[in-house]
């Protein structure tokens, strides 16, 4: 499966983490995929309340916390550069899909 909407089919993920080398790439990859399948979850999923919406972003977010710990192995964490970025993310694919979600509900689940 492939990201139908057209904003986000062609966005800059993560673009904030993957200017800054203190993020090593292979991992920032790993969270534009985290994205890409909540987009494509969107998608196929389509919620239709803003609470099944934050039921997708919890699991991406828990996908998210299980990439901490990688981070640390790499002398990198999610910190504020990072967290920001991701937050936006989840901001901006929220808004691509037509909903008007808190910022803070759509990564309510994070250890970041």
């Amino acid at each position: 499966m492939s990201i139908e909407n057209p904003e986000m089919k062609n966005y800059s993920f993560l673009n904030e983490m993957y200017k800054d080398g203190y993020f090593p790439n292979f991992l920032v990859d790993k969270g534009k995929e985290i994205l890409v399948r909540l987009c494509e979850s969107i998608e196929s999923n389509k919620p239709e309340s803003l609470e099944s919406l934050y039921e997708l972003t919890k699991v991406a977010t828990e996908e998210f916390n299980s990439l901490e710990e990688e981070f640390g192995q790499n002398n990198s964490e999610i910190e504020t550069v990072a967290r920001e970025s991701i937050a936006d993310d989840f901001y901006n694919i929220s808004k691509s899909y037509g909903f008007n979600a808190d910022i803070e509900e759509l990564i309510a689940a994070r250890y970041w």
